[in-house]
């Protein structure tokens, strides 16, 4: 167990152990798993892995705290950069969310929306668990007038006939699977967790595969320098075709991805050589993916120029690219927190206004360490406000 956390339940170690038991049965039946299946199986597995089983994972009773549930404004700024581009597509706009969380941006934007009177014709949420997905109903169907609950559609899989409007995704790619590989005398190996002589999880390495070496192999090109000996950390080479998959029919409007991450040549620093994976277990982090399974949030950050890459492969181009501090600027932050201020009145909702301002904007909270980036499709103009077009795209990536 990793020092100074919280001691598990005894019911959150049961839980931990079935997966457990499960994960030791398909590697003595298989043998040793890619890192990849191992994060997918702890994330998503039916009713036992992280997102998948019935346990709070938002806000102060969970795991960790994203920038929707923290209050509205988040939500406010994104409905405020990317309404022009709904009302520019017309009545058949619709906005698609992909991992819903607790519903707390899908209530705050479609009230934001309804505000504004662009409403989409549909509010598509793409969830696959189905634990947060019923949380996401009780919440909407409490919370909204019933003429905008009816506009929200689950989906169990990607639109597949054609349609307009915008994708928003807040902290889905770091949850993808990643490939973590590690660099042996010039040689790609990826890393496998296999079982030692006592059943116990253990990670080892293996001679990659095509598709990983070459993904790596195109990271050492667009760096400019060989990956040093022993170097190690996490690459995505799904990345274009889960892009695809879930984009690929939507032939016009705007990509909008908010998440924790770095432009390639960050990301692979010489002095971040063991890359960047985290497990957080009841908002504390910790650095060992093979503790209690199942339990644990997995992340890596996100290489936000293989996301660019991915997004041009599948027809998009990298409209803006921000910190999330100055995303939320030039989405209006300032004169939307003005706008709440004005409808509260005690000190403790003043306060708390407060607090989420500066969670969403210092540099050591989210303001820096997030990054926003757009990608827009199929627009003759791109309707976005001033503030979000002023970054050299091409630049920084």
């Amino acid at each position: 167990m990793p020092s100074r956390l919280p001691e598990p339940s005894v019911d959150e170690r049961a839980h931990s152990d079935h997966l457990l038991q499960v994960l030791r049965e398909q590697i003595a039946s298989h043998g040793p798993m890619p890192f990849s299946q191992y994060m997918e199986r702890c994330l998503y597995t039916p009713g036992l892995g992280y997102y998948s089983a019935g346990r709070t994972k938002f806000g102060a009773a969970g795991d960790f705290v994203t920038a929707p549930e923290l209050g509205e404004l988040f939500a406010r700024c994104v409905v405020r950069a990317v309404q022009p581009t709904l009302a520019m597509l017309g009545d058949d706009a619709d906005f698609l969310e992909l991992g819903g969380g607790s519903g707390a941006f899908a209530e705050a934007a479609l009230k934001a929306l309804a505000e504004s009177g662009t409403v989409p014709r549909q509010y598509l949420i793409l969830e696959p668990s189905a634990d947060l997905r019923e949380r996401q109903r009780e919440r909407l169907r409490a919370n909204l007038p019933a003429e905008l609950n009816a506009r929200v559609q689950w989906l169990d899989r990607p639109p597949e006939h054609d349609w307009r409007g915008v994708l928003f995704a807040n902290e889905v790619i770091d949850a993808l699977p990643a490939t973590r590989f590690a660099m042996r005398q010039g040689e790609v190996y990826e890393e496998y967790v296999a079982l030692d002589g006592e059943g116990r999880l253990l990670r080892v390495d293996r001679p990659a595969d095509a598709l990983v070496t070459a993904a790596v192999r195109h990271v050492e090109r667009d760096l400019g320098a060989d990956l040093a000996d022993g170097y190690r950390s996490e690459i995505l080479p799904q990345l274009p075709y889960w892009i695809q998959a879930v984009a690929g029919s939507q032939v016009a409007g705007l990509m909008l991805f908010v998440d924790y991450g770095y432009v390639r040549r960050e990301f692979y620093l010489a002095e971040r050589d063991d890359g960047t994976l985290m497990a957080h277990y009841r908002h504390h982090a910790h650095n060992d993916p093979l503790y209690l399974p199942g339990m644990n949030d997995l992340t890596a950050s996100v290489d936000f120029t293989a996301l660019a890459e991915a997004g041009n492969s599948a027809g998009f181009g990298v409209a803006a690219y921000l910190p999330q501090a100055q995303f939320l600027i030039g989405a209006g932050l300032q004169d939307i927190f003005e706008s709440e201020q004005t409808k509260v009145a005690d000190e403790h909702s003043r306060y708390r206004l407060a607090q989420q301002v500066k969670k969403l904007m210092l540099p050591d909270q989210m303001g820096e360490r997030f990054q926003a980036m757009l990608l827009a499709r199929g627009l003759d103009v791109l309707p976005l406000p001033a503030e979000l077009m002023t970054a050299d795209q091409g630049g920084r990536l």
